[in-house]
């Protein structure tokens, strides 16, 4: 089924001309958008250049822990199984997110409507989740700054299903007010450098009745245990590849007061939802406590709704 996606412009959010089969025109910004390869590219050409160095050592992290494969089996696989190998742990616990979002909040929505949802995948990365989504009939749009082939939107060719790929960043989305029943920050949210925007623009796309949902983002109990997490981060990555892949002033970890206050600041109703990450999992904030360490990260589903 192919659904195609009604576009703004993510600068002025105006409504956008074509002016031939895969290109799109702002008469008010004088901008020009266009599908290259498939992928709709709606990065503003200035802001363009301010991501070049994060993209960069993105990019060069994921290669280094040897991400991506050229067969299609391993994509569709995602994320119940790792073909590779390489990162088996860390799937483990993104298909335990997608359980938990999928059994408590997904099928609940589609047990309610009669109609397919419009949903934004914003961090979609290799595209498993617009995969998994659009394979259920839904709209989808894959949402990405990195459109590369083995863990970037380009990787949207290894699926037969059918979703949108989009080149954009999440403070500036290239559609009308009002139009996403479901939008997911999917792992992508503590890339933000400011939560109150981003969620500010996501909210302005987010139809009155819809959910925000954020997966996979770390939420600690104490600032300073987030404030750690990144200095061994960036200790990590200085010593492996020779950067701190700092480039971006993320905010890079959530806390449970930040939610809380975000939720008063943008009139929202945040449920928490526990994924299922076995016994080892729930014991690692005793063994952290018992060993002196700093509290170890939470990854729970948190799901939003306007008051």
């Amino acid at each position: 089924m192919n659904q195609e996606f009604i576009f703004a412009c993510p600068q002025c959010k105006g409504e956008l001309q074509a002016v031939e089969p895969d290109g799109l025109v702002c008469q008010t910004d004088g901008l020009y958008f266009e599908r290259q390869d498939g992928i709709w590219r709606f990065m503003i050409p200035q802001r363009r250049s301010r991501y070049a160095q994060f993209i960069g050592e993105y990019e060069a992290v994921r290669r280094g822990e040897e991400r991506g494969a050229t067969s299609p089996a391993y994509y569709r696989a995602l994320p119940y199984h790792d073909i590779s190998g390489c990162m088996a742990s860390d799937w483990r616990i993104r298909a335990a997110s997608y359980d938990a979002f999928n059994k408590q909040l997904l099928t609940q929505l589609d047990n309610q409507g009669s109609q397919p949802m419009t949903i934004l995948d914003l961090g979609a990365g290799n595209c498993w989740l617009s995969n998994r989504l659009s394979r259920r009939g839904h709209k989808v749009a894959a949402v990405d700054l990195t459109v590369n082939d083995f863990d970037g939107l380009g990787c949207y060719r290894f699926y037969d299903a059918n979703f949108t790929p989009i080149e954009a960043e999440y403070n500036q989305l290239p559609f009308p007010d009002q139009s996403a029943n479901l939008i997911i920050f999917n792992a992508s949210l503590h890339y933000s450098e400011s939560y109150t925007a981003t969620l500010s623009e996501a909210l302005r796309v987010l139809t009155a009745d819809g959910r925000l949902v954020i997966l996979d983002s770390p939420i600690y109990q104490k600032a300073a245990s987030g404030r750690q997490m990144v200095a061994e981060r960036e200790a990590d990555f200085m010593n492996r590849y020779g950067f701190l892949s700092n480039a971006l002033k993320s905010e890079n970890y959530l806390t449970y007061e930040g939610i809380n206050n975000l939720g008063d600041s943008l009139n929202l109703s945040w449920e928490f939802i526990t994924p299922n990450y076995g016994l080892r999992w729930r014991l690692r904030p005793l063994k952290a406590y018992l060993r002196g360490r700093r509290e170890p990260a939470k990854f729970q589903v948190v799901v939003g709704k306007k008051r």
